[in-house]
């Protein structure tokens, strides 16, 4: 990659890590799944200028079930339960690993030994996350974190069956993610009323100020369209061993991020843990040669980072 690359796949990353602490801000007084359905309903307006996926709908449609709405309905929630934007960032990168996973079991494609050893090392991180947490990241944020990496390997897998799926390769991912983003609002507003009541969502539309405004437009914009529309172009002009492992820098941005702006420091397990998972993940995602045998080639273990 030359210099201007790595620059922008650093700016990627930032804006990446940046989001998790941007979502913690923006989301006091909105409930967590009212302001899943207002960020992708904003998502959904590029789809005016954004060519389709050439993908069918069944694919759209389980990227934007799996990937958007399960996925951040799920981060969401846990964050608005209290689990700290830094540990969510981490374990939210156990998506790695179980894509591995969930690709071994759905698509009979078996893992090389660097990906198996990085699905163990990460599992690893993965325990002593759990084993240290604190008190202030409840059991169930932590487990509904768990859910929405385990919705977004889904999602991979679905996005990896489909192939490429945009008209021009650059977009790629950006495509797919505009697109499917028409799936989540309804079924989002859906699953606010029902969950979290009608009263909440009233009180939310009239908690919506500037600071969930920003929240929206940085998560929306900055994130999703601006993100995906650079690092798609990086993919483009590199190699997607030397781009996806810059994605590792999204974790230690919201961590940092989340001391310095929040005041939320992790306990040691929860750092310790941490930096295990995302070794296994690097592990995982690290370039290594390829037997030649009768299994299907694997996918990228990082399909679509989280944006």
């Amino acid at each position: 990659m030359t210099r201007r690359d790595m620059l922008l796949a650093a700016v990627v990353a930032t804006l990446w890590g940046f989001n998790f602490v941007v979502i913690d801000w923006g989301m006091a007084g909105i409930p967590p799944l009212f302001f899943v359905a207002v960020r992708f309903g904003v998502v959904a307006l590029a789809a005016i200028i954004v060519p389709r996926p050439l993908a069918s709908w069944k694919t759209v449609v389980g990227v934007g079930l799996f990937m958007c709405l399960g996925q951040f309905g799920l981060l969401y929630t846990s964050i608005a339960l209290g689990l700290q934007p830094g540990i969510a960032a981490l374990l939210l990168q156990a998506q790695v690993v179980l894509t591995i996973v969930v690709a071994a079991l759905a698509l009979r494609e078996r893992p090389s030994r660097l990906q198996t050893i990085g699905v163990l090392v990460g599992t690893i991180g993965l325990g002593v996350v759990a084993f240290g947490r604190g008190g202030d990241a409840p059991a169930l944020a932590v487990v509904l974190c768990l859910l929405a990496a385990l919705s977004w390997s889904i999602g991979n897998v679905i996005s990896r069956q489909a192939g490429v799926v945009a008209p021009a390769k650059r977009l790629g991912a950006l495509s797919l993610t505009v697109w499917s983003s028409l799936v989540v609002p309804l079924p989002a507003l859906g699953l606010s009323a029902l969950i979290e009541g009608p009263d909440a969502i009233a009180a939310g539309i009239a908690a919506f100020g500037w600071r969930p405004i920003v929240s929206t437009l940085y998560t929306a914009g900055l994130c999703t369209l601006v993100g995906y529309a650079i690092f798609n172009a990086l993919l483009a002009r590199n190699r997607s061993a030397s781009v996806v492992p810059w994605v590792l820098l999204a974790p230690v941005v919201a961590m940092a991020s989340a001391v310095l702006l929040l005041g939320q420091v992790p306990n040691l397990w929860e750092t310790i843990g941490g930096l295990v998972l995302v070794g296994g993940v690097f592990i995982a995602n690290a370039p290594g040669r390829r037997r030649a045998d009768r299994s299907a080639p694997l996918p990228e273990p990082v399909s679509t980072p989280s944006g």
